[in-house]
């Protein structure tokens, strides 16, 4: 039996686990898949070495840039990324690999029109690096947002309530708010400015239409969840896992 998981912390919530459990019943292979929920990320190294006869994991927040130093290895899509979502186990050495680029790419492409150039991520974490590569990819400019500015973040929150959102047509969010239970929470934009031009992605799918997604679709945007990047991002694992 080959054994798969999960690696990150408080995420009983997780898609992952359950999507694998369906996959492997529906295409009767002998797989596991269980999540391994670590308080630090030091408690990695217990877990390399735990007699999980582990093939592979996914890593999900917080620990997509912090496992990195555990790795024997990265690829060099990850290494631009600079964060891992996919880690293969293979003779004793463990690789590290980035698939959510390609699942947001994927899911993203079908819904782009020629008006939409520009892009602004919301939020600066893990998730954040690897949309930035879709995004460059696809040949769309993109900005971060941010409650502060810095090097990398030129717009803040505050900035962009003056500056507007006419500039700008997607708008992805790649921070936790508004993720169960905190349903009447959303990202701080001005939404009055959201137009039928603009696209709004939530890379949140519990619940599956965010206070964001549904201050957009009011507004007659159209609106995508999550749900359709991680399944993609998830057959890119395992992909990577049976290569």
């Amino acid at each position: 039996m080959k054994n798969f998981g999960l690696l990150g912390k408080n995420i009983d919530y997780s898609f992952s686990r359950g999507y694998f459990k369906e996959k492997f019943k529906a295409q009767h292979l002998k797989c596991s898949y269980n999540n391994f929920d670590l308080e630090t990320i030091e408690d990695f190294e217990e877990l390399k070495t735990s007699g999980h006869q582990l093939s592979g994991l996914n890593v999900t927040i917080p620990y997509k840039q912090t496992v990195i130093p555990f790795l024997d290895a990265i690829d060099s899509e990850a290494q631009d990324i600079g964060a891992v979502n996919t880690i293969k186990f293979e003779n004793g050495k463990l690789t590290g690999f980035n698939t959510d680029h390609f699942g947001f790419e994927n899911s993203l492409k079908p819904h782009l029109k020629p008006h939409h150039k520009s892009a602004l991520i919301l939020g600066t974490g893990g998730a954040s690096k690897a949309i930035a590569f879709a995004l460059k990819k696809l040949g769309i400019h993109y900005e971060y947002v941010s409650r502060t500015a810095s090097a990398v973040t030129k717009i803040t929150y505050e900035s962009l309530a003056k500056e507007g959102l006419k500039n700008y047509q997607i708008i992805i969010n790649c921070t936790p708010i508004g993720t169960f239970p905190n349903l009447n929470k959303c990202p701080a934009i001005p939404y009055e400015d959201i137009s039928s031009t603009h696209l709004l992605y939530d890379l949140i799918y519990n619940p599956e239409e965010t206070l964001f997604l549904k201050n957009g679709k009011a507004n007659n945007a159209v609106t995508l969840n999550g749900l359709e990047m991680l399944r993609l991002q998830a057959e890119k694992s395992w992909e990577i896992w049976n290569s």
